[in-house]
């Protein structure tokens, strides 16, 4: 059964799957960033999809979002919590309490392409979701984890990705098989999934490797 929506990306990994690809996707959100794939990354990222494992879901029962830790640590110690490090990353024009709480800023939602105006006072306009839910994850496999592997997976930066509310709710626990982000989007968004997936060894469903090899063909250049 699935679970009540997981808050959750980010970075692009490639270079660690296949040394010879090239990926820029760090730089932020932007319209231009959104649709910054190119074809060496999308082959890179072709490569390492094909070599994930395929395998059904769990039943996730007994999912709970405690077992990946705590929300929003600060692992890579920087003094800020991961929260706030993905707002200051993905946002513009941002405005901040002291060196680390975003009070103010504004977001191009990679998933739907609507900007948000983002205040603190209402912070559940603009949440962190996770590219790889963490209840997928868990049907996956991350049950099995340690407790550590977990939070750390909670809280990587390349799992996390500021994104509008609205869309972060449809999508919930699903992966890209069963949801999927506005067209321009879909190359950036594979290619990120299958890093974290990589990075982490975690499996895909069969429908989840096709809806990615599909995302794949709208990068910028794919035949």
């Amino acid at each position: 059964m699935k679970q009540a929506k997981r808050l959750g990306i980010t970075t692009c990994l490639l270079t660690m799957a296949v040394g010879a690809a090239s990926c820029t996707m760090d730089v932020g959100l932007s319209e231009t960033g959104a649709n910054s794939g190119n074809p060496g990354d999308a082959s890179a990222a072709s490569k390492t999809l094909s070599s994930l494992q395929v395998q059904a879901e769990g039943a996730g029962d007994d999912y709970e979002r405690a077992a990946f830790g705590t929300r929003w640590k600060d692992t890579d110690r920087n003094g800020c919590d991961q929260r706030n490090d993905v707002l200051a990353r993905d946002l513009e024009n941002v405005g901040k309490d002291g060196s680390c709480i975003v009070m103010t800023g504004r977001l191009h939602d990679p998933y739907s392409g609507k900007d948000i105006t983002f205040a603190k006072k209402d912070a559940a306009e603009v949440q962190i979701d996770h590219l790889y839910p963490l209840a997928l994850a868990w049907r996956m496999g991350a049950s099995r984890w340690s407790e550590d592997k977990r939070e750390t997976f909670a809280n990587d930066h390349r799992n996390l990705l500021a994104v509008w509310g609205v869309p972060n709710q449809q999508k919930s626990d699903s992966g890209p098989g069963e949801w999927k982000p506005r067209k321009s989007f879909q190359c950036t968004y594979a290619i990120k999934y299958i890093a974290v997936a990589h990075k982490y060894t975690l499996p895909v469903t069969h429908a989840d490797r096709e809806a990615l090899r599909g995302f794949l063909t709208r990068c910028r250049g794919s035949e």
